[in-house]
């Protein structure tokens, strides 16, 4: 926001990326170096096959450069390819036909949802035509590329879901639903990219016939975090292609959000990549700069007007428009943002909750084994004192009484462990499910039920075992007191009537 020119730019996405395209990016990071040991190729940006925010959407509502079918809808930051709702199918894909042989792709996406499990998924296409819509992910089926999905519903029941799959298809196979395309799969990796604090990132390398993806699980905020998911060597693909992203919902439904899609052109060492004057016109250069200059225009008389509308900011350090627009944006939460705030509140106070209940479940375990013991060792006592008493409890009740507490401390060993895994579960991010705690409640319930009925038995046992001779007696009632007899009363009663007449006469 420091100059005119750089606001023009936040404003139209088209003319910058013409200034953009002879930059290069550096070299490749660590963990993609290691792909390979051959020298690492040169990248260039591609802005014609990427987009990104916060200025996505032009003012008719197209993406520069990309068409969008189906149930997607761009805005400003990101392109929602589908909606939370059931059987809904959409896509983006590239206008025109890539026109190098190697190319690498890094794209952000999030993929939320309110249930436990969600559906079906969101692909990454390459394909030679554009599948704009069909049965796979929400594209065309009989393709010829290769598509990378992360399919999040378990269709086969292996419970390898949600999961990323790399397919290819010389353009006669047809995709294989019911086993998540796991006879097709030509590498895969089993990763959970469903409600994660951070947007999830992918990284895919097409060099040299070998195609690799990196993935970073949005875990952690660092963007260069990848981890190594799949690899497939000797693969060839279409020497030219067309880029794209799509999703399809279900029965379940999440809602699939792409924030970027970047491309990067990489070329050999020792291969001069062509210059972007090459692949401009002139006609076209005359455009975007006509644009560029009518857009710079513009922001001067805004700039002109909020000067004299706000002239006690003028000359201030960070109070220009820019200062209170990006003021503004900090302060704005996304409904996207909320709900995942939401959620991760909801877990943290179910963590501390299962942790309260895993330390009570502790002291309830060592308390009823103190009882035990205790009542065991009441019982033999008595039973060694007086063998022949009668009234005295037969060895079947003890047995069954002994045998009631240890059921009961089984009972507790099994909660307490399934709480533990419970907890386990908890720590790793997982989303909890409802069933679960209410199955807790259910055991706390049984639980306490059991001491009931074991501490009524443990009383009439004790009570029984108790001999005549110690059992409490009601304490006697203390005599009657001895009352005055009748002369002493008269008398008495004599001698106050005498003081009082006497009273009232001194008086």
């Amino acid at each position: 926001c420091a100059s005119p020119r750089h606001s023009a730019k936040m404003a139209l996405p088209l003319a910058p990326l013409v200034l953009l395209v002879a930059v290069g990016r550096p070299a490749l990071s660590g963990a993609q170096a290691t792909e390979s040991a051959a020298a690492a190729p040169h990248r260039r940006f591609e802005y014609k096959y990427s987009f990104k925010g916060p200025h996505l959407v032009q003012a008719d509502g197209t993406v520069p450069f990309w068409v969008h079918t189906g149930n997607a809808i761009p805005s400003a930051d990101q392109i929602r390819i589908t909606t939370s709702l059931k059987s809904q199918k959409g896509s983006v894909w590239t206008k025109n036909k890539s026109i190098f042989e190697y190319w690498e792709v890094e794209a952000t996406f999030r993929v939320t949802g309110r249930g436990r499990i969600g559906a079906d998924g969101l692909a990454i296409w390459f394909t030679e035509q554009q599948g704009l819509e069909g049965p796979v992910f929400g594209a065309a089926d009989k393709w010829n590329g290769v598509g990378i999905f992360f399919d999040s519903f378990d269709n086969d029941g292996k419970k390898n879901n949600p999961g990323v799959i790399v397919v290819g298809n010389n353009g006669k196979l047809l995709y294989d639903h019911q086993n998540d395309g796991s006879t097709q799969a030509l590498a895969s990796c089993q990763r959970d990219f469903r409600n994660k604090p951070y947007p999830v990132r992918v990284k895919i390398t097409y060099y040299q016939k070998a195609l690799t993806v990196l993935i970073n699980n949005g875990f952690t905020p660092d963007k260069e975090d990848y981890e190594f998911c799949a690899k497939v060597e000797d693969m060839v693909l279409p020497s030219q292609g067309y880029f794209g992203i799509s999703a399809a919902t279900g029965g379940l439904a999440d809602d699939h959000d792409v924030l970027s899609f970047l491309t990067f052109q990489l070329t050999g060492p020792g291969k001069e990549a062509p210059t972007p004057d090459a692949e401009i016109s002139q006609k076209d250069k005359e455009k975007y700069q006509e644009e560029f200059e009518h857009f710079q225009q513009e922001l001067d008389k805004k700039k002109e007007e909020f000067q004299k509308e706000h002239p006690d900011v003028q000359g201030q350090p960070g109070k220009t428009p820019c200062a209170f627009l990006l003021a503004a944006d900090d302060d704005f939460e996304t409904v996207s943002d909320r709900e995942l705030r939401q959620i991760f509140e909801g877990q943290n106070r179910i963590h501390l909750e299962i942790k309260q209940l895993n330390r009570q479940l502790d002291m309830i375990l060592d308390e009823q084994r103190k009882y035990v013991s205790a009542v065991t060792e009441e019982i033999a006592k008595r039973g060694a004192g007086f063998p022949g008493q009668q009234g005295q409890v037969s060895q079947q009740e003890i047995e069954t009484v002994v045998k009631t507490q240890e059921e009961v401390i089984r009972q507790v060993k099994e909660i307490r462990n399934s709480v533990t895994d419970a907890l386990r579960s908890i720590s790793g991010a997982q989303p909890p499910a409802s069933a679960g705690v209410y199955e807790t409640t259910q055991h706390f319930n049984d639980i306490k039920e059991h001491l009931h009925v074991v501490k009524r038995d443990i009383e009439h046992l004790v009570q029984r075992n108790t001999p005549s001779s110690e059992k409490q007696k009601c304490p006697e009632l203390p005599p009657f007191p001895s009352c005055l007899s009748t002369m002493h009363f008269f008398i008495f009663a004599a001698v106050q009537t005498v003081f009082f007449i006497g009273y009232i006469m001194y008086r």
